[in-house]
């Protein structure tokens, strides 16, 4: 009966030893223990906080960062766009050059065929008088160096204005 029944001195000192006990925990162990719970119950929730900030921080920053990043493709097209806009409108102006160069070049060798064209002509003109010349004046040499033949040239002529 011992073991389930302890004796009244026993308890007596259980209950004396355990009362020390909670009051030695109490003044020396558990104000500290509990400070320094509270204290990083503290730090730990101020950590959350900081947390929860930092995470809507970042939220605010990615949403920033979309925008920014929207702004920059928009801006990226537009500076495409006016880039494409240039590059046609030189294009096309260099063409409207090129163009009215060549038709200056045309109407340039035009004049200059032309002119060359002319002038070969009146050359040629100028070569077959001076030979049509020449040929005349060896045939009516030839058919002039008699007095008869002169007279019948001079006959013939005279019908031949009459016939006309």
């Amino acid at each position: 009966m011992g073991l389930v029944m302890p004796d009244f001195g026993l308890l007596f000192w259980m209950v004396l030893s355990f009362s020390l006990l909670m009051w030695l925990l109490g003044k020396f162990a558990w104000k500290p223990i509990l400070t320094a719970l509270s204290a990083r119950e503290d730090s730990i929730e101020k950590a959350l906080k900081s947390a929860e900030l930092a995470k809507n921080e970042m939220v605010k920053l990615q949403a920033g960062n979309e925008k920014l990043l929207k702004e920059a493709m928009m801006e990226r097209e537009r500076i495409v766009k006016e880039a494409r806009e240039l590059k046609d409108s030189i294009v096309r102006e260099a063409k409207n050059v090129a163009v009215i160069e060549a038709n200056k070049v045309m109407e340039e060798a035009k004049s200059a065929i032309a002119r060359e064209r002319s002038e070969a002509v009146n050359e040629m003109k100028s070569v077959i008088s001076s030979f049509s010349i020449e040929i005349a004046e060896k045939i009516l040499k030839e058919h002039l160096s008699d007095n008869k033949k002169q007279k019948e040239l001079v006959a013939n002529y005279l019908e031949n204005i009459k016939l006309n």
